[in-house]
């Protein structure tokens, strides 16, 4: 009887296993650990995490809304459409799979058709030491690095997109609290389906190389503590001509829009520079913040490298190619308390902590100055711009913006249009002045030949108090990897902070 009963108890033992490890086997038929995760919300974030084994999973929300009114230009050179529209609307998915591993997928719904952004794998299993792979931002300018969620005005300077952006690539970054370094290898741009198509298109059809991008940068941080930082940049890229770009192969194309999307005017713009050998750009940056005050200035070049004797053959002289360039200075200082702070994991400004249970008012200036006039058959124009800021933060995820924008652009910055101001054979350009019988003029040539105008300068008002620009309404924010944190960060922490 006591064999019956112990053979009966070890059969139930083995039958619950098997019902056990059956209970654990996943979709595909595959024997899986399952372990149980709690449901958190961090800062308004939605979060599921188990501490234990070092996962956290949660989603990224992002909602931007932007409305402008354009006033005091000339009405008889172009007309400057005043509205509103969805800037940015951004649902992503970011993991912390294990305390060395993770991953992210961001994608944008603007357009009404998903687009990607980040999406990447990223190793932290060496101290200090960060590799990426997938399609991120390029360490390169810390105006185009910082999130727009924190950026102190509704858009980035003009020269800012002079800056590389997202590419596919590897990246390795390796940060101690007084030196950041950054250096990887990127391949084609993946922003759209334009831009998709262009890339295989141009493998299948003519079976050209995607084009490669080599970028370093370093950062020098003399002051790097809770109330305080200096940050002291400088990056390099060399850039081969992209598959993915739009413009065709071989060709390079610097535009800008110099206010807010709402203007869907780009005055700034070269058209496409053809015959592009390689690029070559680089940067000098300061940056710091003390309490309340964050300030930040820049430098930065793009130079293409045109083959000359292509060029000379079409035109019958050499392009005497130089550099386009610019720079920006801007400051920021919250009124009531509150405190900057920067990330030394990613080199760039984070989000602001408070100083009223209200939240806190921020105010804002900055100017900028971008040339694209870098050839006489590529005269993209320049401008200058001025702003003022006013940012309220209501909560760490709700900010409402509203700027000032005052632009003095040249005769030059005209938009789209291959010409050099006195070919009118060329696609017919925005009118910037008039000529010597005071007629409304397209061509800067004859503007600057006898006639008058130096441009259209207009102003700008983003009333976004009226309608708002949310930034990380619902469930949003950038928590920290591993964990996140609630309150000012230590700034002499390298733990990178993947953001949007």
């Amino acid at each position: 009887m006591k064999r019956v009963i112990l053979t009966s108890i070890i059969a139930l033992i083995a039958s619950t296993a098997v019902f056990a490890q059956e209970a654990e086997v996943n979709q595909y038929g595959q024997k899986v650990n399952s372990y149980p995760v709690e449901a958190t919300a961090q800062d308004g974030i939605l979060v599921f995490q188990n501490k234990a084994q070092n996962y956290k999973m949660w989603f990224d929300i992002r909602v931007q809304g932007d409305a402008a009114v354009f006033f005091g230009y000339d009405k008889n050179l172009t007309q400057i459409g005043n509205g509103m529209l969805m800037r940015r609307t951004r649902f992503a998915v970011k993991a912390q799979l294990d305390k060395n591993w993770y991953g992210e997928l961001d994608t944008d719904w603007t357009s009404g058709t998903p687009e990607i952004k980040d999406a990447y794998l990223g190793f932290t299993g060496v101290k200090n030491l960060e590799i990426k792979v997938g399609n991120f931002k390029e360490n390169f300018s810390i105006q185009r690095n910082t999130t727009s969620r924190y950026l102190q005005f509704m858009e980035r300077p003009m020269v800012t997109y002079l800056a590389p952006s997202r590419h596919m690539g590897i990246n390795v970054k390796y940060a101690l609290p007084k030196i950041w370094a950054s250096a990887g290898v990127f391949g084609p741009a993946l922003e759209d389906a334009e831009t998709m198509t262009a890339f295989q298109d141009g493998n299948k059809d003519y079976g050209l190389n995607c084009g490669l991008s080599y970028t370093g940068k370093l950062v020098y941080r003399p002051i790097n503590n809770k109330t305080t930082s200096l940050h002291i940049g400088a990056a390099a890229s060399y850039r081969m001509p992209k598959t993915s770009s739009t413009d065709g192969y071989n060709a390079v194309r610097y535009s800008t829009r110099n206010t807010t999307g709402v203007n869907r005017k780009k005055f700034m713009d070269t058209d496409a520079i053809q015959y592009l050998d390689h690029e070559f750009a680089y940067t000098f940056e300061l940056a710091g913040h003390h309490k309340g005050l964050r300030w930040e200035a820049a430098y930065i070049a793009r130079k293409p490298f045109v083959d000359e004797q292509k060029w000379i053959d079409k035109n019958g002289e050499a392009p005497n190619m130089q550099q386009a360039w610019g720079w920006y200075a801007q400051a920021g200082y919250l009124l009531f308390g509150g405190k900057q702070n920067y990330d030394a994991g990613g080199a760039k400004y984070t989000r602001t902590n408070n100083g009223r249970e209200w939240g806190d008012i921020e105010l804002c200036a900055r100017v900028e100055y971008l040339d694209l006039n870098i050839s006489k058959y590529v005269m993209g124009g320049s401008a200058y711009a001025y702003s003022l800021g006013l940012n309220f933060h209501v909560t760490r995820n709700v900010k409402f913006v509203v700027n000032y924008q005052y632009n003095d652009q040249d005769v030059f910055a005209n938009g789209k249009g291959a010409q050099d101001g006195t070919d009118k054979t060329a696609k017919k350009p925005y009118s910037t002045g008039y000529d010597a019988d005071g007629n409304v003029c397209a061509y800067p040539g004859d503007i600057l030949n006898g006639g008058s105008g130096k441009g259209i300068d207009y102003h700008m008002l983003g009333r976004l108090i009226d309608i708002p620009r949310l930034v990380e309404l619902g469930l949003c924010s950038s928590p920290s990897l591993p964990t996140p944190t609630p309150i000012a960060p230590e700034v002499t922490s390298t733990t990178s902070i993947p953001e949007l």
